[in-house]
């Protein structure tokens, strides 16, 4: 079982950042970050894949945020800059075990929000 566990959600206002980590309780190749607003459906922020660490944007946030890895810790990162309200939301960590399988592994969440 896959055991995924956020931290680093807080309130900051507009312009700033923030860095969200996921610890993982083993390796997984391909891991990813989400976030949603009550009401609305989840969205896919950014993820990575470990062969050639291929990532991925949402075009909201390309150019602000950055996801990384360290896998000798396990553990996910999201570099969050330049923060503006719309960012607003819960962000979870996930995982799945392939490109080509749905995301089956979920964290708690972390709450971020941005004032203006």
């Amino acid at each position: 079982q896959v055991q995924l566990v956020e931290s680093g959600g807080g309130s900051v206002q507009a312009g700033g950042s923030l860095r969200l980590s996921c610890a993982v309780s083993t390796i997984i190749p391909s891991m990813g970050w989400f976030r949603q607003i009550p009401g609305k459906k989840r969205e896919r922020v950014a993820d990575i894949y470990i062969p050639g660490g291929t990532t991925y944007y949402a075009d909201s946030v390309k150019g602000r945020f950055t996801i990384s890895r360290d896998n000798a810790k396990n553990t996910l990162y999201l570099q969050m800059n330049n923060l503006k309200p719309e960012d607003t939301a819960m962000y979870y960590c996930a995982a799945r075990r392939s490109v080509i399988v749905d995301w089956n592994y979920w964290g708690q969440g972390t709450q971020v929000t941005v004032s203006s």
